[in-house]
This record gives C-alpha cells, sequence and structure tokens, in this order.
C-alpha cells in the first residue's frame, strides 16, 4: 500500500494498534476510546483548517519513502494531511485500494522499521483479523477470520499462502523462521485467492514486497542494542552499476541475543533465543525502456533457536469432568516418585518440575536449538509490449529444519523426544499476461507450475532412564526389584532408535500443482466494473512413507518378533515371559543369550534350555521388559506408496462494484476455492484426505471522508467451508484388527488424523480505516467482529478432562468456536511526528492489539480457555530531517502482559515478558 498526498509530497506513515491489558479494557470500551479519538481528530482539524501540510504518510515509490523533505517550522506542521490515493498490489498490480474489490488490509514497511517488526508474528500484529499461532518454527500457523489455528502437516497447503516478492511459500514453515526486512509493504487479502496470485490458497494470502533496486544511490543502517544480551545489525542499499542499465540492492540482517526462560541444567541456554542471520541481492536489468529482469538471491544459513519447551508445567487435576477420580497412572507426579528418580535429591515434582522449578527457568538436559536453514533464488523477467505486459517469475527455494527435543527433565529419558528432520525443495514458474488497464475489459491470464518434495523423518532416541519412566506400575515394580532387574528396566528403552510418529515416522512427499488462470474487469461504465476471474489447478500428489527400527540400542534382544508383518529379530513370548510356540532354533539361541546376558545362566547345546531354566520371576521380568519396549515400539510398516491424491481443481471471483460518488464505492463478491487433498497413511495405511471446499461472500463499503482525510472501508463476509481439513477422530484399522485377532468382539479403535470435518463457518464484520486528521499525526484502525464455528464436526479427539473409563472415543463439537478464534480483535496504530529545532524531528510510534478469549486447545478442552488480551508497542524517538541519523527507544509489550497464549490441563505456554531496546539508524 502506497499513501498519497494530493501534492504528491512524500510523507510519513504511522502505527498504533490496541489490545487488552492488565488495565482490562473491554471491547466496548475499546470501541467508545477509538470514536472519541476520532471525533477528537474532527474537531482538531477544524481547529487548524488555516494551517499548512505536514508530512505524515508515505509515498508511492521507494524513492520518496527514502527522502523527507527538510521541516518548514512549526506552522508550517499543522494543517492536517489530505489524504489522496491508497495503493496497493494485491491483484498484481499497482491501484487504488478503494478500487479493489477485496477485503485488503495493508501496514507499510516505514511502521514496521519503527517498531522493530521484523518476523511474522510482529507482522501479523499490524493487520486486521489475522492472527499468528505460535508454535515452533515448524509447527506455527496462520490464520484468517478465526480458520487455520490447526497445525499443518508436511502433505498439507498452508490455509493461508504467503508471498514474497511473487513467489508463493507452498510449505508454513518458511513464513516462521526468518526475519523479514527492507520491507516496502505488507498486504492480507482475505478470502479464496487464485485467480490471479499464482499458487491459491483457502482462507487468504499475506503479500509482502520488499524494495527494489534502484538506479539512484541509497544505503541505510541500523543497530539494535537491547534486553536479554540482544544484538540487532541491519545493512540495506544500493544503486546503479551501470547507469541506466544495471541496478543493484543488498540487504544482511544479523539477530542475536537470549531468551527471557534459563536453563537450570545449563545456564548458557535459554528459550526463545534468537539466531539469525540472513542475506540477500538483487540486480535490475534494464537494457530497453520496454524490457526488464530482475535477479535475486536470498541466503539464510542454518541457525539454531530454542523454541520448543517453552512449556511451564502445573499440577494435573485429580478428577475427570464427570467427576470420578484421575489415578494420574503415567502422570509426571508418579512416575517422579519412584526410587529410580528419587536418587537424585536435587530434583523432584513439587519443587523441581512444576512451574519451571522457578521463575523464568526450566531444566532439561536434552533440549537442543532447533536448526533452521533457507536459500532461494527468483529471475523476474518483464515485457512491455504495445498494449500488454509478459511476466515470468521463476523461482526456488529450499528449508531445512532440524529438532533435538526433551520431555522436560534433567534425567536420560528421551534424548531426542519429538525430534525431526526435513528438506524441503520447492521449484515454480508462473507466466502472467496483462493488459492496459481502461477500455471496456482490461484482464490477467497466466500459467503457473509448482513442484514441491518434502522429505521428513520424525526421530525418536531413549535414554538409559527411559525404561523407569515409561514403564507402568506393574512392569516398574517386577523390574525395580534386583539388578538383573534394573539391568532389564535400562536395556529395554536405552539407545532404542526410530523412525517414529503419526501418521508416519519418514515421509516422502512429492506434490505438483499445474495451474491456468485469468481474471477480468468489465468496465461497463464510470461508476460499474464487473470481475470475473476462473482457475483451474490440476493437483497430483504422492507420499512414500514408512516406520522403522534405525538402531536397536543396547536392548534389541529384547525385541517383539514380529509387528505388522515386520520381521523385528526377536524371539516368541508372552507378557509372563514364557516361550510361545513357533520359536526358530535361531530365536531359541537368541532366549539363551537372554537368559546368560542378564541372569548369567549359561548355554547348553540345547537351543532354549537356558532360556527355560530361568525361575517364573525371572521370566516376568523378562516378559515386563519386552512387553514394555514393545508398547514405546507401536506400529511399525514397511515403505508403502500411499493411495496418490490426483484431481483438477476450480476457483472462481465474481464481484460487481458500483462508485456511488468519487470517494464512496460498494462491492458485493463471491469467491470460491479448493484446498488440494492429502496422500497420507495412517499405521501403515492409506487414509486420503479430500480436498477443501471454501465459498466467501462480501458485501463491502470503500470510502474517502472528513476531507480526504480519514479512509474508512467496511466489509461483511461469510465463509462456509466443506470438508475441512483438520485433526480427527478417524478408524484405526491396524489396532482394531490387531486386538480382534484375540478377542473377535472387540470395539472398533479411533486414532488421531488429518481428516475432513463437513462444515465449517465463519461470518462478521471488518473495518479498515486511516485517519489523518489530526496534524503530525496518522491513525491506522482496524477491527473485527467474528464468528467461526464447527457447524458439523460429530467425531472431534476428546480433551484430557475427558480421559475416564467408558467415555466415547470421540466427541460432538458442532456449534462450538473454532481453536484460537476471538469474538473480537482490533488493532490501531499511531503514528506522531513534531519538527524541533533546526532539522531535527521528534517521533513516537504505538501500534495495539486486542484480541476477545479464545479456546486455545485444538480439542477445546475447558482448561484451554485464554482470556482476552492486549499487546502493546511502544517507540519514542529523535531524528534528522533528512534521516541521516535517528535514536528510537523501542519497548515492546508495553505494559508486559503476562497471559499465556495456550493453555492445557496441566501446562502452559507464558507470554513473552517486556522487552525495552535503543535502535539507532541512519541513511547514507
Amino acid at each position: 500500500m502506497s499513501i498519497v498526498s494530493k501534492k504528491s509530497t512524500p510523507v510519513k506513515n504511522a502505527s498504533f494498534s490496541t489490545r487488552k491489558n492488565r488495565f482490562s479494557l473491554s471491547p466496548l470500551a475499546f470501541f467508545v476510546a477509538s470514536v472519541f479519538v476520532s471525533s477528537a481528530a474532527v474537531a482538531q482539524t477544524a481547529d487548524n483548517a488555516n494551517s499548512t501540510a505536514a508530512q505524515n504518510a508515505t509515498s508511492q515509490n521507494t524513492a520518496a519513502q527514502n527522502s523527507t523533505a527538510p521541516a518548514a517550522g512549526q506552522s508550517e506542521a499543522k494543517k492536517p494531511l489530505v489524504l489522496g490515493t491508497v495503493t496497493v498490489r494485491s491483484r498484481n498490480r499497482i491501484e487504488k485500494l478503494q478500487d479493489v474489490p477485496l477485503s485488503v488490509s495493508v501496514v507499510q514497511g516505514k511502521e514496521l522499521e519503527r517498531l522493530n517488526a521484523t518476523d511474522i508474528s510482529a507482522v501479523t500484529q499490524r493487520l486486521a483479523n489475522i492472527s499468528w499461532n505460535q508454535g515452533n518454527q515448524r509447527t506455527s500457523s496462520l490464520a484468517i477470520r478465526g480458520i487455520g489455528k490447526q497445525g499443518q502437516t508436511e502433505a498439507q497447503d498452508p490455509a493461508v499462502g504467503l508471498i514474497v516478492d511473487g513467489v508463493n511459500y507452498a510449505y508454513n514453515a518458511l513464513s516462521s523462521s526468518f526475519d523479514f526486512t527492507d520491507i516496502e509493504t505488507v498486504e492480507v487479502a482475505r478470502g479464496p485467492q487464485g485467480t490471479l496470485l499464482g499458487k491459491n490458497s483457502s482462507i487468504g494470502a499475506i503479500n509482502i514486497t520488499t524494495k527494489r533496486p534502484s538506479f539512484d544511490s541509497d544505503f541505510a543502517y541500523s543497530l539494535t542494542l537491547g534486553e536479554w544480551d540482544t544484538v540487532q545489525g541491519r545493512f540495506a542499499g544500493g544503486g546503479a552499476v551501470i547507469d541506466d542499465l544495471l541496478a543493484w540492492r543488498g540487504t544482511l540482517s544479523v539477530s542475536k541475543g537470549q531468551g527471557d526462560i534459563k536453563n537450570a541444567y545449563n545456564s548458557d541456554e535459554s528459550i526463545s533465543n534468537k539466531e539469525r542471520i540472513s542475506g540477500r541481492v538483487q540486480f535490475l536489468l534494464t537494457p530497453t525502456e520496454d524490457f526488464s529482469a530482475r535477479l535475486a538471491v536470498d541466503v539464510q544459513p542454518r541457525s539454531g533457536e530454542r523454541t520448543n519447551g517453552r512449556t511451564i508445567y502445573t499440577p494435573t487435576p485429580d478428577k475427570y469432568s464427570d467427576g470420578s477420580a484421575n489415578p494420574n497412572n503415567s502422570d509426571a507426579s508418579k512416575r517422579l516418585a519412584r526410587r529410580w528418580f528419587t536418587q537424585s535429591p536435587g530434583y523432584n515434582y513439587e519443587d523441581s518440575y512444576l512451574y519451571g522449578g522457578g521463575e523464568n527457568e526450566y531444566n532439561t538436559d536434552g533440549r537442543r536449538p532447533l536448526i533452521t536453514g533457507s536459500n532461494g533464488a527468483t529471475v523476474e523477467l518483464n515485457w512491455k509490449l504495445d498494449t500488454h505486459t509478459i511476466t515470468s517469475i521463476t523461482a526456488y527455494k529450499d528449508y531445512h529444519f532440524n529438532a533435538v527435543n526433551d520431555e522436560g527433565t534433567p534425567f536420560d529419558i528421551q534424548r531426542n523426544s519429538g525430534g525431526f528432520f526435513n528438506d524441503y525443495k520447492q521449484k515454480s514458474q508462473e507466466i502472467r499476461l496483462s493488459s492496459q488497464q481502461g477500455g471496456f475489459v482490461d484482464y490477467q491470464a497466466g500459467l503457473f507450475y509448482l513442484d514441491v518434495n518434502n522429505v521428513a523423518e520424525y526421530q525418536r532416541v531413549w535414554g538409559n532412564d527411559a525404561g523407569a519412566w515409561f514403564a507402568s506400575a506393574a512392569q516398574y515394580t517386577t523390574l525395580d526389584r534386583d539388578g538383573a532387574g534394573r539391568y532389564l528396566l535400562i536395556n529395554s528403552l536405552s539407545g532404542l532408535d526410530m523412525a517414529w510418529n503419526s501418521p508416519a515416522g519418514f515421509q516422502d512427499i512429492n506434490n505438483e500443482s499445474t495451474a491456468a488462470f485469468a481474471q477480468s474487469n468489465w468496465n461497463f461504465t464510470d461508476k460499474f466494473v464487473l470481475t470475473t476471474g476462473l482457475r483451474f489447478t490440476r493437483e497430483e500428489r504422492t507420499n512414500r512413507t514408512a516406520t522403522y527400527i534405525k538402531d536397536n540400542g543396547f536392548g534389541g534382544e529384547l525385541n517383539p518378533a514380529v509387528v505388522n508383518g515386520v520381521n523385528l529379530g526377536g524371539f516368541i513370548s508372552n507378557n509372563s515371559g514364557v516361550l510361545g510356540a513357533g520359536n526358530s532354533n535361531e530365536q531359541l539361541l537368541l532366549a539363551d543369550f537372554v537368559a546368560n546376558k542378564y541372569f548369567g545362566v549359561a548355554t547348553t547345546t540345547t537351543a532354549g534350555a537356558a532360556y527355560n531354566s530361568l525361575t517364573a520371576a525371572q521370566k516376568a521380568q523378562v516378559g515386563a521388559a519386552k512387553a514394555l519396549r514393545q508398547s514405546q515400539i507401536g506400529v511399525v510398516f514397511d515403505e508403502i506408496d500411499v493411495e496418490p491424491y490426483e484431481k483438477t481443481l476450480p476457483s472462481f471471483v465474481l464481484s460487481p462494484t458500483y462508485k456511488f460518488h468519487q470517494n464512496l464505492t460498494g462491492y458485493v463478491s463471491w469467491q470460491h476455492g479448493e484446498k488440494a487433498g492429502i496422500a497420507q497413511a495412517t499405521n501403515g495405511i492409506s487414509n486420503l484426505v479430500k480436498e477443501e471446499k471454501i465459498d466467501a461472500f462480501e458485501i463491502g463499503l470503500k470510502s474517502l471522508l472528513l476531507d480526504n482525510t480519514l479512509v474508512f472501508n467496511l466489509a461483511l463476509f461469510e465463509m462456509n467451508i466443506d470438508d475441512y481439513q483438520q485433526t480427527s477422530r478417524v478408524f484405526d484399522e491396524y489396532t482394531t484388527n490387531l486386538n480382534r485377532q484375540s478377542d473377535p468382539t472387540a470395539n472398533d479403535v479411533y486414532t488421531n488424523a488429518t481428516a475432513n470435518i463437513p462444515e465449517v463457518r465463519a461470518r462478521g464484520i471488518e473495518i479498515d480505516s486511516i485517519y489523518s486528521g489530526i496534524p503530525n499525526t496518522t491513525i491506522r484502525f482496524a477491527g473485527a467482529i467474528t464468528d467461526a464455528e464447527y457447524v458439523e464436526f460429530t467425531n472431534s479427539p476428546q480433551p484430557s478432562e475427558n480421559g475416564y473409563t467408558g467415555a466415547p472415543q470421540y466427541q460432538d463439537v458442532s456449534g462450538e468456536t473454532l481453536p484460537g478464534a476471538s469474538k473480537y480483535s482490533f488493532n490501531v496504530g499511531v503514528d506522531y511526528r513534531y519538527p524541533v529545532w533546526d532539522g531535527k524531528e521528534f517521533h513516537t510510534s504505538l501500534n495495539a492489539q486486542y484480541n476477545s478469549k479464545f479456546n486455545s486447545d485444538n480439542s477445546l478442552s475447558t482448561y484451554g480457555w485464554i482470556e482476552g488480551r492486549t499487546l502493546v508497542d511502544f517507540s519514542i524517538g529523535l531524528g534528522k530531517t533528512d534521516q541521516t541519523f535517528d535514536v528510537n527507544l523501542v519497548v515492546k509489550n508495553l505494559f508486559d502482559d503476562d497471559t499465556p497464549s495456550t493453555r492445557t490441563w496441566n501446562n502452559y505456554t507464558p507470554a513473552h515478558p517486556r522487552w525495552i531496546g535503543v535502535t539507532f539508524s541512519g541513511r547514507f
């Protein structure tokens, strides 16, 4: 977006947003306050009607943004800015926001810089009705209109698309691992996208545009020093290499710092530390006026941040939702009370495990930084013909992720709890033909191709204390009885290394998308325009998957004989350790090896004799160790090619627009989109997920009011989604068949897996506005009232409090609000700039975001509710009007709001506390 005054004077933009903090502003009070501010703005405008113009907005082009006219004196700065044009690029061309029949929010790069907002979380705090759902770098997600919180799987498209300089990021993790710097604008378009945006997206899209190379020399720097040993350095600059032929621009960003939660096990480690480095270089070639070529290369070297483990444990409730007692058999309180762990006098459940063992502290031995890295390259070509422009965008992007996690204690239980490794690569090609604007019809049409390969392995490694931790009460009692049993207890799991997880331990995912799209504006009159668009996308998706043992560790002899038809090399015995029928001679010799290794029984020439000489108690110990090991191994299966997903998906848009007045436009839109299905397996059996289908309807008004000082846009919307993709309870064919081998009448078993939810709906109202009627001030306000609910969802996973005996395997949450969806959300941005002294300027900015209460738990636990909260960022500084030097104090979370971001029935994720830093910046 760009804001240009009627005199085309380059002016500064601003930032302010509001949200509930510990002052407990209610939504009504917040709205009243906003109305009051607007009223005061109108009054102030009238009082200053005879003053001259100030510079408070952002110019349309980069050169204008990088220059500021000298301050003209105090009287020169008192007249309110007149807003002439607000422009956006959401439809691949620069056009007036008021002419775009979409619900669109925009924020300027300058505003993000003033408040040190560089990551995707900080960026979305400045946009309306969009939220960032924090997980780690891989599991975080974007949501629009309350839809999209559910974490993505590796084989699943993100619900909200991310486009950076025309390149679609088709993997959710690409949005969360790196800083966005040298930004021109950020725009969010709500509703299904795809009739002219390359990769289609089902809920909406965020479009980030960085600054491009220019033939005008420009260099800028910034250095931030702050709490938690934070150091951030950024440089951007460029200019002509060969005048009027070749220009360049380079960007370097370095961000390092400690996190706010320290590790008592190793005080040099902390959660939420920063370790980010990225660089980008661009070249622009313009051999003729009608042709340009831009090459961009970006590199983010691999580095590590501790994002996982930002979890504070709380006591597990002693009763279930039906009032029955919770035995807590597998709870940490019972496990840490075992003799095995009480031998460590410095660590216990009450004083160490709960609440992090102290303020701003955790205690764990095995958690490592999450390693991420990425590289990319883009070639963009533009040919201007007589009446058309041809654009070609060829792009490559990769991503590396490696996680080594821990169960949350200093004991050697899981050396890699839920670890994950993946290498992602995408290649894309877009060719687009755009006609000149004007005439009866103007249009864009094109072809798009995307090829994705994602190789992912979920790794889990057990340690020396794992057996004592995961054993059932009966198993632990049997094994902790003597030295031989404890030896079995250790070796039952120690060193076991698996590619293990649900839906699979290993996946080799290949997705191909091929699309043709077109969108036209039919200009029937100067006032009436009909926008139509159509897209067809051919989706072809395959997945090769497996779950297997990588290393048997120290107890391979305790493996089961066969699991799911996979030979694991063990011998056949029952839970009491008695040898079963069907053992081969080799298996009997293995049993003898167990008798000798753990009990010192000498082997004989008769296979199986040594093992059979064990006492019943000794055999019971072997049986307990084997059962423990098998319970952790779970399901294994050889590599299979799951059922592929192949289908052609339509998207379309139909939107009439009518200009009632030069400054008042109304529109109606119907957007239809479809998100591709998922090729996946559940416990080794194909479980194809259907495509998600979305119909979005909008009625909107876009206006320019109060003598062109107020942009006010309003939209009523309803989104209906059929076959919504998220985690559900699905029939577990493998486990059901396994249970029926011993009991033919056993009930069906269900497990959690991504599936289709019959129907979801979101409806509400959105407001976007910019006000410049107060001298030296720009105010941006956006708000939404949203009702996002499951219309039909009868097999949702049960929350933890429904774990009582006899509880159904799933629950009906039809009519309930979606997780992560707030009914009320607002953000307000304020920017104030005032000339002082000779060539100096005082400036201050504030951004506040408010979200009303929401349920953070995907199974809608009664313990998952998060109260309404407000996050406020603030800055104040002084600089030269020629921008050669500026010093800026930045405070994030100004009022130190400590509302958790997530909560379950026995843990929560704490808020990030207030942070203070100082930024020194300038241009030369």
